[in-house]
């Protein structure tokens, strides 16, 4: 391998291998910020589970209440 690194990643590796001091701050950063972000995230302890409810109102002169639920939520 030549003296300079000719690929992004390998000289991602080489600069990261010379500045070690950064990659620590910089991991120690990431790690505080996610840990920042799980306790920022609401949690929902118990979930609505429960079905959508949605109350239709309609009008069908002759018919009864049942026909118009049966025909309305089929």
């Amino acid at each position: 391998m030549n003296s300079a690194p000719s690929t992004l990643i390998e000289r991602v590796i080489e600069a990261s291998a010379r500045n070690k001091f950064l990659v620590i701050i910089f991991v120690l950063f990431g790690i505080g910020a996610g840990i920042w972000a799980i306790k920022q995230t609401p949690l929902d302890a118990i979930p609505d589970l429960s079905d959508a409810q949605v109350i239709v109102y309609t009008d069908w002169e002759g018919r009864s209440p049942d026909l118009i639920e049966d025909q309305i939520t089929y």
